[in-house]
């Protein structure tokens, strides 16, 4: 064992314990301390002792030339936590870490579909999932190798539309949709429950397209790919899942990703991302008259100022159709 991995264990500990952190957000800021405090070995420090503020700026200077700003924003906001915590439970004497400062991170607009955009990539998945799957026809295949592979192609255009539609109407991030359970989504109300960063839950409504798309997929897909689709088999695990992957466990954040990017390419959209979806269903909703605070609700923003980057975003383009379409722009 290293001199400073227990230390980093305590730490990792007392964030789980107290700030409700996600699994992936611990274990990013687990490798962004170890990494530093590698480095610094390297360097000769043994101990947390021996830890100075100038190593760590030293070693701010050598991330910097591989990362970026918001990368490093991260790095120094986890290392300057961990030797907080250090000193303040008596570990060290000094906290080397209290003077450092995060990079200013530039304020760029977040990228969004328009609404006409968003409406062809929505229809376009729509109509993908009640066509054929379009394989090799008989004679340059075998039809029971064809069959099977229809029978898993079919329930996952069926899931694709489901999970594009829903990203759109709701505004959820992927790790909450992956998180979906079937008794999450309420029909008689059109609402999921979304249990968002720090296992905080909060309720969603979504529109008569994502209810329609859900219902094919849970009714005519998702019951082949829980059978296993013909390539596996569900686990137990999968029961509750409401999006699974094509051997029937619950879907991972990788292939939604892919989904949306596939979806963006059919319906000859820009290129983006399930977050550029989450952009742009927020402002959309703006667009359309909703309040701030409404919006940060539905999103699960903890600080209205985050949610207010979006406004900037319908100023741009209020500004753009004001350009094209004032006489005296």
């Amino acid at each position: 064992m290293t001199w400073y991995e227990e230390p980093i264990a305590a730490y990792l500990g007392f964030l789980a314990a107290n700030r409700g952190l996600s699994a992936n957000t611990l274990k990013a800021y687990g490798s962004d301390v170890a990494e530093c405090l590698h480095l610094l070995g390297l360097m000769g420090a043994e101990d947390l002792n021996a830890v100075g503020t100038d190593d760590l700026r030293r070693w701010m200077a050598h991330e910097s030339h591989t990362h970026a700003r918001s990368s490093m924003a991260r790095k120094i906001v986890a290392v300057r936590g961990f030797f907080r915590f250090c000193h303040e439970r008596g570990m060290i004497g000094v906290d080397p870490a209290a003077p450092l400062m995060t990079p200013k991170i530039p304020d760029t607009l977040p990228a969004v579909l328009t609404e006409a955009q968003a409406e062809r990539m929505m229809d376009d998945a729509d109509r993908a999932a009640g066509e054929g799957g379009g394989g090799p026809s008989d004679r340059d295949a075998d039809r029971g190798k064809r069959a099977a592979a229809k029978s898993v192609d079919e329930p996952i255009r069926l899931r694709d539309a489901a999970i594009v539609e829903l990203l759109y109407a709701t505004g959820i991030r992927v790790a909450e949709l992956v998180g979906l359970d079937m008794g999450d989504v309420d029909f008689s109300q059109r609402t999921a429950r979304v249990t968002g960063k720090g296992n905080k839950q909060r309720v969603v409504p979504f529109g008569a397209p994502a209810e329609s798309s859900l219902r094919r997929w849970i009714e005519d897909g998702r019951p082949k790919l829980l059978a296993g689709g013909g390539v596996g088999d569900g686990t137990a695990g999968s029961m509750q899942a409401l999006f699974l992957g094509a051997r029937g466990g619950r879907i991972n954040q990788r292939v939604v990703r892919e989904a949306v990017h596939a979806a963006a390419r059919r319906a000859g959209v820009p290129d983006i991302s399930p977050h550029a979806l989450r952009h742009s269903a927020a402002t959309h909703m703006l667009n359309g008259g909703a309040d701030l605070r409404e919006v940060q609700e539905m999103l699960g923003h903890s600080s209205l100022s985050t949610t207010q980057r979006y406004t900037h975003v319908s100023i741009e383009q209020l500004r753009r159709r004001y350009d094209q379409a004032f006489p005296r722009a």
